[in-house]
């Protein structure tokens, strides 16, 4: 059997969402062929000899990228069994089925696919009656990147200074134990979550290092899930490769909860925590179910600056209740809290994103603003109250995208965006220029997810 698995979009990382699964299918004695299509095209000789063809939908873009490929896919091979498997798999299982999606994996999906593997090559019936969730404990096969565009291809690692160095990824654990109600994981692991044995990830990590990684991003919802896994394995990398940089995802409450493990992080060589704040008003962070205040956000920075760890906010700048002067005020918070070089400017143009499955729908906030499921968009449609607030989205969206093709910096394209909304707002009020702060060390593609994917990364595929 020859199996082909598909990456539509993957935040500029090698997709190891690729990498892990090739080793179980070749493991179970699969031909194997990794398309990346953020960089390669698609292969029309290598999908026409599949019996396989598995698209991995890890997040939101990725699925709408994906929806349109697999129908040529389809045409291309008719006979052949395609599956998505991945985050975004559960939720929008009647759309990937309308388009010839033959199975549809959520969760730990390795072993899965290699079921659905053993059941073409025996010509058995595979069960298509619905999506399948898979939260069973694995034992973890190192990842096999053979075949994958090369580490220097994907994103970098900007240092402070500018310069850039060669990354790499991997996972320590999947799933969050938390159920924050706009987070796209709860509905698939609902409050669960796994971890990828530490040998598996340092082997996994030695095999990038070799490759030429220099930095290394852990891709865990929550780094600090499980905080004993999480510095058993960065303790383990330390020794290992004491050079070697690293990055990490924690949630505010886990860093004032174990606020003791970070000089951990610090020393084993950690540059930077991406943090979901989302807000930095107690209303909208209630909203969200978060599990932290505005408080816990400036005392778990400060804790952050005490021991040299730099924090690194996403935020949902726009939603229902969004009001001219709450983004106004967001940006002072920013430039108040000396954050401008910190935030990727993308995260001040983010819209809230209302897929299937999500908590929000039917929540309070969302009644006066939310449509339809809309199934060409995958989420439901909301448009908020006063138009103004849309008309300002789309405005700091088309800034964003024009400083980031001209290569402005962040603290150039902040300060139109200060101008932008202040205008929108009907405010004076001028960005102090002492306000803007040093460069700090960030992923030259910034954590997003957006409801309509670019027309770079359409192009792309």
């Amino acid at each position: 059997m020859h199996a082909v698995l598909v990456s539509t979009y993957d935040l500029g990382h090698q997709p190891l969402g690729l990498a892990s699964p090739a080793a179980w299918l070749r493991e179970a004695g699969a031909t194997v062929t990794c398309l990346d299509l953020s960089l390669d095209r698609l292969d029309e000789a290598e999908i026409g000899r599949a019996g396989l063809v598995a698209f991995h939908v890890p997040m939101h873009t990725a699925t709408r990228l994906a929806s349109e490929i697999i129908p040529r896919v389809r045409a291309l091979n008719p006979k052949a069994h395609i599956v998505a498997f991945g985050l975004y798999a559960p939720v929008n299982e009647a759309h990937l089925r309308s388009l010839g999606v033959g199975s549809v994996i959520g969760g730990e999906y390795e072993a899965a696919l290699v079921e659905v593997l053993d059941d073409l090559v025996a010509d058995r019936q595979i069960n298509g009656n619905g999506a399948t969730i898979h939260l069973e404990k694995l034992q973890f096969r190192v990842p096999d990147r053979s075949g994958l565009p090369p580490l220097e291809s994907y994103g970098k690692l900007i240092m402070a200074d500018g310069a850039e160095c060669v990354a790499g990824y991997v996972e320590a654990s999947r799933g969050c134990k938390h159920r924050c109600r706009h987070c796209p994981v709860v509905p698939v692991y609902d409050g669960a979550f796994r971890i990828v044995q530490r040998d598996i990830v340092v082997a996994d990590i030695a095999q990038q290092v070799a490759a030429g990684a220099q930095h290394i991003s852990f891709g865990d919802p929550d780094f600090f899930n499980g905080p004993s896994h999480g510095i058993g394995v960065v303790s383990a990398l330390h020794e290992r490769f004491p050079d070697l940089t690293y990055d990490v995802t924690i949630k505010v409450e886990h860093l004032l909860r174990h606020r003791d493990l970070l000089p951990t992080l610090v020393e084993t060589g950690c540059l930077f925590v991406t943090t979901a704040v989302e807000a930095l008003d107690d209303d909208s962070l209630d909203i969200l179910d978060k599990g932290h205040t505005r408080g816990d956000f400036i005392e778990a920075l400060a804790l952050a600056r005490q021991v040299g760890l730099t924090l690194s906010p996403t935020f949902v700048a726009f939603a229902p209740w969004t009001s001219l002067a709450s983004y106004a005020a967001l940006l002072q918070d920013i430039a108040d809290l000396d954050l401008v070089e910190h935030v990727a400017p993308v995260q001040l143009a983010i819209r809230l994103l209302v897929p299937r499955g999500s908590l929000l729908v039917g929540h309070a906030a969302m009644a006066s603003a939310i449509g339809p499921f809309d199934a060409e968009a995958l989420s439901y449609g909301w448009r908020h109250v006063d138009q103004r607030v849309d008309e300002l989205q789309r405005d700091i969206q088309r800034a964003v995208e024009a400083g980031d093709a001209a290569g402005d910096t962040r603290s150039a394209v902040f300060g139109r965006l200060w101008d932008i909304a202040h205008a929108a707002a009907g405010l004076s009020r001028a960005l102090p220029v002492a306000k803007i702060g040093a460069t700090v060390p960030r992923m030259s593609e910034p954590w997003y997810c957006c409801a309509e994917p670019t027309d770079l990364q359409r192009a792309a595929i």
